[in-house]
């Protein structure tokens, strides 16, 4: 509230942690899948939030609330967005993947059934494993807790951070544009190739031959390009931790 000294009050202070940790927790790989319990996740971030409070510096420029508040979901949620930025592309790989190979078809025949997202989770549980195999966690959890050190809680430069969240966006789709392309690739040339055989011997029913033929081979091409896509994801884990640091860069005022 205005006219109200909020820069000793333990309260604000927590709240505000809360706040950033919570936001970045439910972005987490893992920790904050929707496959956990909400109570789970929900008192992780408390525990955090916790320990950080008593630790953690506090700068307020300002005593209304709801500034502070609204500076902290943002920088919050642009430390999620970096930190889950290759696992939406991994997602978005996935569709792109899914309805190259005509899985997306049974909603033509049944509506209700939704979109596509098998292979979505195939590559999203492959991504899972290799980011616990590289111990990604445990960095970025150490990346989040130094930002308090340089990005005290309620002093985040906003507009920097919706710049840089645009960028993060834009990042998204060029890498899921890159694991979908060897997949989709080979589907569109296998769909050249088939309409060269429907004009040589037009009683072939393509339409029939080609959905078998465009699964098969797009998980066979799925399997041989998996030392590809071990050198693309965890390539772009390792950009995690930059793009984290960039965010809180760019968050310093």
């Amino acid at each position: 509230m205005p006219g109200v000294d909020i820069s000793s009050g333990t309260m604000v202070r927590f709240l505000l942690v809360l706040l950033r940790s919570s936001l970045f927790f439910s972005f987490l790989p893992i920790l904050g899948s929707k496959t956990l319990p909400t109570l789970f996740r929900i008192g992780l971030a408390v525990a955090f939030a916790l320990l950080l409070t008593p630790i953690v510096n506090f700068r307020a420029g300002e005593n209304d609330v709801a500034i502070l508040v609204f500076r902290e979901v943002v920088l919050g949620m642009t430390l999620g967005l970096a930190v889950r930025f290759v696992f939406f592309s991994v997602e978005i790989a996935g569709q792109m993947i899914s309805d190259a190979m005509g899985l997306s078809i049974a909603t033509v025949f049944n509506p209700e059934m939704g979109h596509s997202t098998e292979v979505s989770r195939l590559l999203t549980v492959f991504a899972t494993l290799l980011f616990l195999a590289t111990d990604a966690h445990h960095d970025l959890i150490a990346v989040f807790v130094r930002s308090y050190d340089l990005v005290p809680a309620g002093s985040a430069d906003v507009n920097a951070l919706v710049r840089e969240a645009v960028a993060l966006i834009g990042r998204i789709f060029v890498i899921a544009v890159k694991l979908g392309a060897p997949v989709v690739v080979g589907i569109v040339t296998t769909n050249l190739l088939l309409g060269f055989v429907y004009k040589a011997t037009p009683q072939i029913n393509i339409f029939f031959i080609s959905f078998p033929l465009y699964i098969g081979i797009g998980f066979l091409l799925l399997f041989l390009a998996i030392p590809v896509y071990v050198v693309a994801i965890g390539g772009s884990f390792g950009e995690i931790r930059t793009e984290m640091g960039r965010v809180i860069g760019m968050a310093r005022r």
